[in-house]
């Protein structure tokens, strides 16, 4: 049987209108950023409380969340089927207060500490095993930290902080028994874990914990908070008992006279605004303060993306992790 190109071309043409009618639809469905409101009063810069509230709800920036979650789970698992169960260890008195270390195969090898993310609220080390495998294929021992959540800790990031500066100084003294070498240790975090990465790069080592003061030799804040004024305008107040104390000692970028070793920061452009402005905020701030920092800003990556890429050697975060170690 023959057909004509006419025919040919209309088919095609109703074919391609379908597509579009699809993709038109599916975008209908997922809607980015606050939903369409008359504008308020403002409340930050030029955000209303609506606009303010989502644009510290990484949700309403990243519509396929849930599946990226649960991305996180499965490919931890199939990481830990490759590499074996993690080495799990205690750096503190209650349950949450542990790890799980994922050795590198050759001895005296560099050592990676992850804090997750989760809002504050949730979120486990088992959930962050997955970029393992590209630090111990690359040479590198990786540490995921588990530690308490902001419902736990009766709304104050302090006790957060202080679990995991503990966790993390607990890695330090211990590591070399674990074939880790001391002398290259990196810290990073994500989201919430990228604002506690910035606490613990401005802690006082020497006088909390007794240790060297650039014991850390670099850090990574990937999509993180470092000044938590906006914060507490959010309804994030509404779980974090912010009080003045806290705002000012937990915002890292106002400790920089602190900042003793190199930051790398990181973020996606399709994060929202306010991670975005936080990011080169605080690069801004750090460089203002003539310290060494890198930005990292990685087109067409929502919030949950780039934590993700954290396991690909060839992705925004796994590139800039082993740059930073020399190991990339």
């Amino acid at each position: 049987m023959s057909v004509d190109r006419r025919t040919l071309l209309r088919a095609a043409g109703a074919v391609g209108a379908t597509a579009i009618g699809a993709s038109a639809a599916h975008a209908a469905g997922c809607d980015i950023g606050p939903p369409a409101h008359d504008k308020g009063p403002l409340v930050w810069m030029n955000l209303d409380q609506i606009e303010l509230d989502a644009a510290y709800d990484q949700a309403t920036y990243a519509p396929t969340l849930g599946q990226i979650l649960k991305r996180y789970a499965t490919s931890s698992e199939e990481v830990r089927k490759r590499l074996g169960p993690p080495k799990r260890f205690s750096y503190g008195s209650t349950p949450v207060e542990g790890m799980d270390v994922y050795p590198a195969k050759n001895p005296n090898a560099p050592v990676f500490v992850f804090i997750h993310g989760g809002a504050w609220l949730r979120g486990e080390a088992k959930e962050y095993g997955y970029p393992a495998e590209l630090f111990v294929n690359a040479g590198a021992t990786y540490i995921a930290l588990d530690f308490t959540g902001i419902g736990a800790a009766q709304g104050d990031l302090r006790v957060m902080a202080k679990q995991v500066r503990s966790g993390i100084a607990w890695a330090y003294k211990n590591i070399a028994s674990y074939g880790g070498d001391p002398n290259r240790f990196y810290i990073g975090g994500h989201s919430s874990g990228g604002h506690l990465c910035g606490v613990a790069l401005v802690t006082d080592w020497e006088k909390e914990f007794g240790l060297p003061p650039t014991f850390i030799k670099a850090g990574m804040c990937m999509s993180g908070m470092y000044d938590l004024k906006p914060v507490r305008l959010s309804k994030r107040s509404s779980y974090v008992k912010f009080d003045d104390d806290m705002e000012a000692s937990m915002s890292t970028q106002r400790h920089l006279d602190k900042l003793r070793v190199p930051v790398v920061v990181t973020y996606g452009t399709f994060e929202t605004p306010e991670f975005q402005r936080q990011s080169r905020d605080f690069v801004a701030a750090v460089k203002a303060a003539g310290k060494p920092v890198e930005l990292v800003e990685a087109p067409s990556y929502n919030h949950f993306e780039m934590c993700e890429t954290l396991g690909n050697p060839y992705g925004p975060n796994g590139r800039a992790a082993l740059r930073m170690m020399g190991i990339g």
